[in-house]
């Protein structure tokens, strides 16, 4: 497998609710850039030979503009509409959802991510690296410190990672995580949190065996969940599905860079200071 071999997938079909609007094309680069041009020129000088853009179809052509705007006519690319895969539901299904609609754009071994966020400049490539060294064989996820995920405007939800040898054994979903009298604590599960502890941000490796279960972990979660409006597949639920099933082994790789993001337009000014200099 090289790099080639590899298609990027970001997934930018969210509605955007907190932030009031479509932040997946929000300027935040000193050229106009949204974050997912960033994850683009990352993939690109890592070799990536495909781009795959999840999205709603009533973004279609404002996409396709500012990415021909910011990367030219020759991008690799295939867009993909996730609310056209179905059922019809106002609120899209969640990420696993996302990673699944798209998977038949897709071939080998996939490096997904958010549209929403920014994971440093060498995020992409050391996911790509630590992939090819699995040559497919494994999953990957990039682990930030927390210290370095949290936001000034209000608490956030995070997914700690416990890690044993390099390997991903547990992930648990918190919520209400902030900083309070000089210390980390977290609502639910209640506790304080370390600075250092490893979190996922939604920077994944997956080879294509792991793509190719979603489907099935899709139908299950449908037969339960078709009749609930907020719902949602999500993908590090069903990644970690399959590891506690012993299908599917996730490698850790660490990162001490900063992770940029926006959850509300409060975060917006900071993360442009941030990219300034990207």
């Amino acid at each position: 497998m090289t790099p080639d071999d590899i298609t990027l997938l970001v997934m930018a079909g969210g509605l955007g609710s907190r932030f009031g609007g479509d932040k997946q094309l929000v300027d935040v680069g000193p050229d106009g850039e949204a974050f997912l041009d960033f994850a683009i020129r990352d993939a690109l000088a890592a070799g990536i030979g495909h781009i795959v853009v999840v999205a709603r179809t009533d973004l279609d052509v404002l996409l396709r503009e500012h990415l021909e705007r910011q990367h030219g006519p020759d991008l690799p690319l295939t867009i993909v509409h996730q609310d056209t895969y179905g059922p019809e539901r106002r609120k899209p299904w969640g990420t696993g959802h996302a990673v699944l609609s798209a998977a038949d754009a897709c071939s080998g071994a996939v490096v997904v991510l958010n549209a929403d966020d920014h994971y440093g400049p060498s995020g992409v490539r050391r996911t790509v690296e630590a992939l090819l060294a699995t040559d497919g064989r494994n999953a990957v996820i990039l682990a930030f410190e927390l210290g370095h995920t949290l936001s000034s405007a209000g608490s956030v939800s995070r997914g700690i990672c416990r890690v044993v040898d390099g390997r991903l054994v547990d992930l648990v979903e918190t919520h209400g995580i902030r900083r309070h009298d000089g210390r980390i604590i977290a609502d639910d599960p209640s506790g304080q949190l370390s600075d250092d502890v490893p979190v996922s941000m939604n920077l994944w490796g997956l080879p294509a065996a792991a793509m190719a279960r979603l489907a099935g972990q899709w139908a299950a979660f449908h037969v339960v969940h078709s009749d609930d409006p907020s719902a949602e597949f999500l993908l590090p639920e069903a990644l970690d599905q399959q590891r506690s099933e012993g299908l599917l082994h996730i490698d850790v790789v660490g990162t001490d860079e900063p992770w940029i993001g926006v959850t509300s337009r409060d975060d917006l000014e900071v993360a442009r200071a941030a990219l300034a200099g990207a």
